[in-house]
Formats: structure tokens, C-alpha cells, sequence
């Protein structure tokens, strides 16, 4: 009988487990939290630092200083910036600005978008384009010619006191909306994009309008993307200042930012009670974002997982 030789045992190479490699995942994420976490706080040392100004009384940190340890924390400074700078007035005034400028913003930005984004034709690049690059001049460029404009364009006396473009709440909403239409238009066209043309073409093969597929297909299926537009620019509009400021003479007509400026005396400002002031300002746009949260994150994360 012959021996037969028995073949050789191959060592297999297993691939390295995720336990062979659990020493450095704990590290690296230590790492990463502990730069997320530095990163943060870096970021929130003004709002903290604000807050800390906000509660001192100005008589405290003259004697003291901005650095020593507080010996009183009152809520006085809110109070006071309240009452003083008519904040109730000039809220309301910005509501009238916001809420009007970023719905027509959204309207005309997202027709514009589903125009170029929807139908095909040989100026769509270029129109989108043409939209888009008016947001590349910055605005100090547009004033001069903006506000002859402005002294030009009549309205009637329900619109406006001074009959004019100028000096009116109105010329503060066509201004916002003509500045945020190209930024909107970019996005709401790159989200509409990823929609099937299949269900537009569908709904037309059913006899739907264009009308009708714009405001009952397309704008519905929009959603986050118009929550976190509207969040974006919520938060830009209600806190400009420039355009208010060079296009508007009466101080009452103001938005909320200016009175801030009313905290300011000619030969004496307290810090402490800006500090105030700006916190109350900043409270309605964190209440647009709280309240729009969930929509503004799954609106700008859209796209991600796609290649």
C-alpha cells in the first residue's frame, strides 16, 4: 500500500475584526468629541458672554470690572431695555417686514425654479445663472442707484405716507425679496431636480395645467426645502440693518435693529444694557428655528447619501 501524503494546512488570512482594531476606536473618539466639543464652546463664548453682561448692573462691573466675579445678577438691565428703546414697536415693524418679504420670496423664487428646473429650453442655464449672480454684488454697491430708483417709483397713499418707494415698509419688502430671489431660486431649482419629471408628466397626461402641477405636485413635495429657506431667511431678513437704514428716514418705520441704536446715548452707552437689548432681539429667530428644526435639518441634508 502506498501512503498518501496528506495536503498541506493553509493558514487562512482573516481580514482584521473591528476587535482587533478596538484599541484606537475609543481614542479617535474621544478625539473627535473632544474637538467637536472645543469647537462649540468657542463658538458659544460671545452668546455666554453676552448673557453674563446682560444680568451684571453696569454700576457693578464700572467698580469691578468686566472680568471679576459678579456681586449682584439682576434682570433689570432686560427690563430697561424694554421700556427704553420701544422694543414693541419696532418688533412689530419687523414682523411687518419679515413675514410679507420671505413669502414672496419663496413664491417667486420657487416659480423661477420649477421654470428653469422643470422645462427645458435653451436659456435655462442662463437664466438660472442671471438670478443667481445678483447675489454676488454686495449691497453697498446697489445703494446709490437703488435709492435714486427709489426716490422715483410712486405708491398711493395707503402704501406709503411719503407717496414714494422711499421712506415706506414697502420698499424695505421689494428690496429683500429682489436681493434673496437668486440664493432661493439656486437651491429650490437643484431640489426640484431630484423630483421625477415622471409624476409632472403624468399629471399632464391626466389633464393637469402647469399651474396646477406647480402649487399641487411640486410645491408640496418642496416642504423641507422651503422650511429651511424660510428659516434661513427669516433670520437674514430680520436682521438687516443696512437696508433699513439708508432707505428708510423715519425712525418710527424702523425694524427691531434700530432700536438697539436707541440704547445708545450721545455721550454714554452701557454696554450691559445692549447686551440686553440684543438678547431679546435674538429670541424670535430662535423660536423660527426651534419650531422649524426638523424640516431645516432634512432640508439641508437632502442630496447627501446620493452620488
Amino acid at each position: 500500500m502506498t501512503a498518501t501524503a496528506t495536503p498541506p494546512v493553509r493558514r487562512s488570512r482573516t481580514p482584521l475584526t473591528s476587535t482587533a482594531r478596538s484599541p484606537r476606536g475609543p481614542k479617535r473618539q474621544s478625539g473627535r468629541h473632544i474637538m467637536l466639543g472645543s469647537i462649540a464652546l468657542l463658538w458659544l463664548v460671545p452668546l455666554l458672554w453676552a448673557v453674563y453682561t446682560s444680568l451684571r448692573p453696569y454700576s457693578d462691573t464700572t467698580k469691578h470690572g468686566y472680568l471679576s466675579w459678579p456681586r449682584s445678577i439682576s434682570l433689570q438691565n432686560f427690563s430697561d431695555a424694554w421700556s427704553q428703546s420701544g422694543m414693541p414697536h419696532f418688533f412689530w415693524n419687523s414682523v411687518l417686514i419679515t413675514v410679507p418679504a420671505v413669502l414672496g420670496t419663496l413664491l417667486f423664487a420657487s416659480a423661477v425654479a420649477f421654470f428653469v428646473s422643470r422645462f427645458d429650453f435653451r436659456w435655462n442655464i442662463v437664466l438660472l445663472m442671471l438670478f443667481t449672480a445678483g447675489n454676488l454684488l454686495p449691497a453697498q454697491v446697489l445703494i446709490t442707484p437703488l435709492y435714486k430708483l427709489y426716490l422715483l417709483i410712486p405708491l398711493p397713499s395707503w402704501m406709503s405716507d411719503s407717496l414714494l418707494v422711499y421712506n415706506s415698509l414697502w420698499g424695505i419688502i421689494f428690496i429683500h425679496i429682489a436681493y434673496q430671489c437668486g440664493f432661493c431660486t439656486f437651491v429650490l431649482s437643484n431640489y426640484m431636480k431630484t423630483i421625477p419629471k415622471e409624476i409632472s408628466e403624468a399629471a399632464l397626461v391626466d389633464g393637469a395645467p402647469v399651474w396646477r402641477q406647480f402649487f399641487q405636485i411640486v410645491v408640496p413635495l418642496c416642504r423641507p426645502a422651503f422650511a429651511a429657506l424660510a428659516t434661513l431667511e427669516s433670520i437674514w431678513i430680520y436682521n438687516d440693518f443696512f437696508w433699513s437704514l439708508t432707505l428708510i428716514q423715519t425712525g418710527d418705520k424702523r425694524p427691531i435693529t434700530s432700536a438697539l441704536a436707541n440704547l445708545q446715548g450721545q455721550y454714554f452707552t452701557n454696554p450691559n444694557l445692549i447686551a440686553a437689548g440684543a438678547l431679546m432681539t435674538a429670541i424670535p429667530t430662535l423660536l423660527v428655528y426651534f419650531a422649524l428644526q426638523r424640516q431645516f435639518i432634512s432640508g439641508l441634508t437632502i442630496g447627501s447619501s446620493k452620488g
